[in-house]
């Protein structure tokens, strides 16, 4: 059975607001990021585990944008590479529209991993996704 609705209201892409290197990114239509801490348990006498052991923390992520935003940080950055852009720092703020508090997360670190473009004769607006390393996440 569906939930009935509390206030209709819920995050969405229109509520996004997505800045790097000082600017709102007007011409971006998806991220994803995420973060991952390696966990393993250690077995001693017996078959269950006996203690856990935690490693490396590791945060990835992409961005999906529009081509004239990639050939304008294309053109700004070092060597015409991407890849070459220094460090910068992601902000992405949910805005809900009734009102209720705004939750950011901030992508610290960033650095482009792949310089590339997808283009496709099917394509309206031509969009590409652009492998990012990430430092750490501030869910």
């Amino acid at each position: 059975m569906a939930q009935p609705l509390i206030n209709g209201v819920e995050y969405s892409w229109g509520n996004i607001t997505i800045s790097a290197m000082g600017q709102v990114i007007n011409g971006i239509s998806g991220i994803s990021y995420d973060d991952k801490q390696m966990k393993e348990n250690v077995y001693g006498a017996g078959n269950m585990p006996v203690a856990r052991v935690y490693g490396k923390y590791e945060a990835s992520g992409k961005i999906t944008l529009h081509t004239k935003e990639i050939e304008a940080l294309t053109k700004a950055a070092p060597n015409r590479r991407l890849q070459d852009i220094p460090q910068f720092n992601i902000t992405v703020s949910f805005a809900p529209l009734d009102g209720s508090e705004i939750v950011t997360h901030r992508l610290r670190g960033v650095e482009f991993v792949t310089n590339s473009r997808d283009l496709k004769n099917s394509d309206g607006a031509i969009e590409t996704d652009l492998e990012l390393i990430i430092s750490h996440i501030e869910w």
